[in-house]
């Protein structure tokens, strides 16, 4: 039997091997395209491609893409399951051509890879071509040689693929396989076309064409070729199966169900079976592509697809949570091809178990409730829509499950009456908010968040997303557009700037569309909870509501905000490490060119407590670990050892990021740092590079605040410090390791030399003061101005004059650093008749300064003017001469 991974390798293979660029799947969360929810074909990551905005270094591609059909205008989500091909997760396979070949070798290829390389049989196979096409035909007859009965022609719209309603477009031609006369059904065209016994398997779409105003068309000047194959189907024609969900990928899926519910796979439980595969693979590749469950947008999306397979598992008699134990079984089946959900494993089981956990008492709450309403109405009749707002409401029950739930009864639920009284609860909303004081300004944005909701972030995966302009807010008002330089906030309905919360600061960089418009983004807050505001200028152009953007954050500063957030992580556990578990965060900050991040700490941290936390930090990004992100409700996070953070705001569900590894630290599962954290961080620790400690100091009692760098802010730091060593070093004239021995040896030189300097000073003052001697109001005084001598020397040269025994009164002032220092002091002979502080305060006031004090025997005193040094000498004068 051809397996889906030989299929799937003998597809690209084939192409590889003719020219084509063989392309990785795009992630299923659209980077290009605001209008899509999903990728739903192999085209959409080319599609800037096909219409001329994006050049790629090839002009031939291949791609295996992952889609998913089950949100927007195209959902498949009722049938899955029903039918044997409708799917939630599917895998297209793909060719292109951007202008390069076009319909001949088109379908040249497909002929050979299909008779050839997979061996289908050619009497098996027809094709249709669009009624107008003209060219079509006449190469599947030269190039397959099929006749004109096997050559279909389609007039309806199904054979003429559009983009859009104006944009590239063409012709397609569409290849069936026949499983023979015993299957009912008539080919393509017929009125019986809806049998099973003529399955398409490939379509080939010729853009050769530009949609223009209605009624306009012109050829394209370099026509292109997008087609699809979807691979479950092509693989269940190549292994004998008319039922998609009998090919090996899903036939394991399903049996692993099977398994694990004890319900047989080919019973009475065979559709929930199927349920549970197809759904088990969508959330998987959902999650590894960043889409999280939640109450919005695509969120919202993957939590119907879990809750629908989740009820199906219940349904079974499953009575444990079932998805998370299927993960391994995907795995050995597509994580070869997709090594993204090997990367998601961890991620993908826990989030799964969390939701079944919580689904599952949700479930049997809401039934309960559900039936004892039921229970009042006859037969059959239609749920009102006020209970089933209440049940949403009050217990958590939302409307589709309340729907999905009631159709095995045939009963329907009054969708209008839901919707007034979801109308009405906001009414109610409003209203308190308004008068709540809220600043009048803000009114907008309760405007903007009850009309479009939250916006959503696709930040954690990229950093570059196309948008639509959902809102213009100028000068407080929300406008329809804006013109160049003028500053407004923008609103789109994805994005992927990150908005300021959790100490990370909001993103900058551009928001675009081609040449129409160009707006420069400074920041990016968070309004009313969920809605991202980007604020900025419109640089170029005019900026439109409603208008399709691609919005660029800065990466080079966004990878600094990264690595910094990162380090933060590091540097919390190493300090606790360190200093003890008394150590929690109290504040950060995450900018692109540093961390600031306070912790309670009693203590300055010394010297060596800083460099072993900083060792220990670059010691973990040289691990350069896996960064680890799950999903858990706080209670569990907090329950395997991670740390919530100091300010941040949970809701039901987290993320919980974990770094490095250590086996000793069962608590936290052998990891290193595990935290509660809605930042964005780095892949690998690796990644910050470098992490160097800038300073420490405190910030409040208590609290002692770490400011640090990383990348190459911290290399210029290190480069900058050898830079001076290596200045000081030549200086010193000794290599850059002696330096410290060197300046050790010139620092003892020079206390000693001052010592020496004082020493003969002293000598040289006591003997000139002896000298100089002169007689005040009947004693004998030694005054004296010694220039720039140490303040702190005059003390011991005043009382060595002193000990000489021959002066009553010693005055001495220095004029060193810019100020006037006085000492006075009075000999034995003298005690008791003066006071040497009435005499240094005179002389305090005569240089500015402000009193002076000491014992009577010996003052001191100051003043900030080394000019009127002689006055206080002078004032000294003047109170002996009394």
């Amino acid at each position: 039997m051809t397996s889906s991974n030989d299929i799937r390798a003998t597809f690209l293979g084939y192409f590889g091997r003719n020219g084509h660029q063989v392309v990785d799947s795009s992630p299923l969360v659209p980077r290009n395209d605001p209008t899509l929810m999903f990728a739903n074909s192999g085209m959409v990551q080319f599609k800037n491609v096909f219409t001329g905005q994006e050049k790629r270094p090839y002009v031939r591609a291949t791609t295996a893409q992952k889609c998913v059909r089950a949100g927007g205008k195209h959902n498949d989500l009722d049938n899955v399951g029903y039918t044997a091909r409708h799917h939630t997760f599917f895998e297209m396979l793909g060719n292109f051509s951007f202008g390069d070949y076009f319909k001949e070798q088109a379908i040249g290829h497909a002929w050979e890879l299909l008779t050839r390389d997979f061996g289908l049989a050619r009497d098996k196979l027809l094709v249709t071509v669009y009624t107008e096409d003209e060219e079509a035909p006449v190469f599947w007859k030269k190039i397959a040689g099929l006749p004109d009965s096997r050559i279909i022609r389609i007039p309806t719209s199904d054979n003429f693929w559009r983009m859009g309603d104006t944009g590239p477009c063409g012709p397609c031609s569409e290849i069936f396989y026949d499983h023979g006369d015993h299957i009912p059904g008539g080919p393509p065209g017929s009125p019986d076309e809806d049998g099973d016994r003529f399955i398409e398997i490939w379509n080939l779409v010729f853009m050769q064409y530009e949609e223009g105003p209605p009624g306009t068309r012109v050829g394209l000047p370099r026509p292109s070729i997008d087609t699809g194959m979807g691979l479950e189907r092509f693989a269940a024609i190549l292994q004998g199966k008319h039922d998609n969900y009998d090919t090996d990928t899903l036939r394991a899926l399903i049996l692993a169900s099977a398994e694990a519910t004890g319900q047989d796979p080919d019973g009475p439980w065979r559709t929930s079976h199927r349920v549970v595969a197809d759904h088990l693979r969508a959330g998987t590749f959902l999650m590894a592509d960043g889409v999280m469950p939640s109450n919005e947008g695509r969120g919202y999306v993957l939590r119907r697809i879990l809750r629908r397979a989740m009820r199906h598992a219940h349904m079974m008699g499953s009575r444990e949570p079932l998805l998370h134990r299927l993960v391994p079984a995907l795995i050995r089946q597509m994580g070869g091809a997709y090594p993204e959900i090997i990367r998601a494993e961890a991620l993908v089981t826990e989030t799964f178990k969390l939701e079944e956990t919580r689904f599952r008492s949700l479930l049997e709450r809401g039934l309960g409730l559900l039936a004892d309403e039921t229970a009042k109405l006859g037969d059959r009749a239609t749920l009102p829509g006020d209970i089933a707002f209440r049940l949403y409401d009050t217990y958590g029950f939302p409307l589709d499950l309340t729907q999905d739930a009631l159709r095995a009864e045939g009963r329907a639920v009054d969708t209008e009456g839901f919707e007034a009284a979801m109308a009405e609860q906001r009414r109610r909303a409003r209203s308190a908010w308004a008068g709540s004081g809220e600043a009048a300004t803000d009114a907008v944005w309760f405007d903007l968040k009850e009309n479009l909701g939250a916006t959503e972030f696709l930040g954690y995966s990229t950093e570059t997303a196309e948008g639509e302009i959902l809102a213009i807010i100028r000068d407080g008002q929300a406008v329809d557009s804006a013109p160049v330089g003028a500053e407004v906030a923008i609103v789109l309905n994805q994005t992927p700037f990150y908005a300021e919360s959790g100490g990370q600061v909001g993103d900058a960089g551009q928001i675009s569309a081609g040449d129409a418009c160009r707006i420069t983004i400074r920041d990016t807050q968070k309004k009313l909870g969920d809605l991202f505001v980007h604020t900025g200028t419109v640089a170029h152009g005019e900026a439109k509501l409603g208008m399709a953007v691609q919005a660029e954050v800065d990466h080079v500063r966004r990878g600094a905000i990264r690595a910094h957030h990162s380090a933060t992580h590091l540097l919390h556990e190493a300090l606790r490490r360190r200093l003890g578990t008394h150590v929690a965060q109290k504040g950060s900050l995450n900018a692109p060119d540093r961390l600031r991040f306070d912790v309670s700490q009693p203590t300055p941290m010394t010297e060596a407590d800083l460099a072993w936390t900083e060792g220990e930090v670059n010691a973990r990004i040289r691990e350069n670990a896996e960064v680890t992100t799950r999903l858990m409700t706080p209670e569990q996070a907090v329950g395997v050892g991670a740390m919530a953070l100091f300010g941040e705001k949970y809701g039901d569900e987290v993320r919980v990021i974990g770094m490095g590894h250590d086996p000793a630290a069962t608590e936290k599962q052998g990891v290193y740092s595990l935290e509660l954290c809605g930042g964005t961080h780095v892949r690998r620790t690796g990644d910050i590079g470098l992490f160097k400690i800038v300073s420490e100091g405190a910030v409040a009692a208590g609290i002692r605040r770490v400011e640090a760098v990383t990348g190459e802010a911290a290399l210029a730091i290190i480069e900058e410090q050898a830079r001076r060593l290596g200045e000081a070093a030549a200086a010193l004239r000794v290599p850059p390791a002696d330096v410290p021995a060197r300046v050790a040896t010139l620092l003892e030189d020079r206390r000693r030399l001052e010592r020496e300097v004082t020493e003969l000073r002293k000598k040289l003052a006591t003997g000139a003061s002896a000298a100089e001697a002169e007689t005040i109001g009947g004693y004998s005084a030694s005054l004296r101005n010694l220039g720039d001598m140490p303040p702190k020397d005059l003390k011991g040269v005043a009382e060595a004059i002193l000990k000489a025994g021959t002066t009553d009164v010693v005055a001495l002032v220095s004029t060193a650093e810019g100020k006037t220092s006085i000492v006075v002091g009075i000999g034995e002979a003298a005690r008791g008749k003066l006071d040497a502080v009435p005499l240094v305060r005179a002389a305090s006031a005569a240089v500015g300064g402000k009193g002076g004090g000491g014992r009577p025997e010996l003052a001191q005193a100051g003043g900030p003017d080394a000019a009127l040094a002689e006055a206080a000498l002078e004032a000294i004068r003047t109170a002996l001469a009394g």
